[in-house]
């Protein structure tokens, strides 16, 4: 049940931090791609990657911030009807701009977490190896 409620609350946190970015007006010289959408879901791609890959000792706590948060954060749906948008009025060029871009840049961000999450997860095992051989030692010296 409590994977449930982790669950709900990350979705309800992850939307509505979507909203708020969607909302933020973005400075472009080219106004027909919505960067808003692009930046959402790179960032998305990028803590998806590094959250799964890192090392959680809740794995509840897991499923809430990448199912939860960020499954409600990023979205593939809107992407989509975007890039409908685009080939709708005519601008065939923005679309696939945006479509390539966004797989692109999602990919790279992904790769980006995962290799990020790697060296993390390598510190924290030296850093847990340190602390075992100095907690070894001091009860040799007893």
């Amino acid at each position: 049940m409590r994977k449930y409620i982790y669950i709900g609350c990350g979705s309800f946190m992850g939307a509505v931090l979507r909203y708020l970015i969607k909302n933020i007006q973005i400075q472009n010289n080219y106004e027909s791609i919505p960067f808003n959408t692009l930046f959402i879901n790179v960032l998305g791609a990028f803590l998806m990657a590094f959250l799964l890959m890192i090392v959680f000792e809740d794995a509840t706590l897991r499923l809430g911030i990448t199912t939860g948060i960020l499954g409600a954060f990023t979205t593939f749906s809107t992407l989509c009807k975007e890039i409908c948008s685009l080939m709708k009025d005519g601008d065939y060029y923005s679309a696939v701009l945006y479509m390539t871009a966004s797989i692109l840049l999602g990919l790279g961000a992904a790769y980006v977490g995962m290799l990020l999450a790697h060296e993390v997860n390598l510190k924290l095992l030296n850093k847990k190896e340190e602390i075992e051989n100095i907690i070894e030692q001091e009860g040799d010296v007893d």
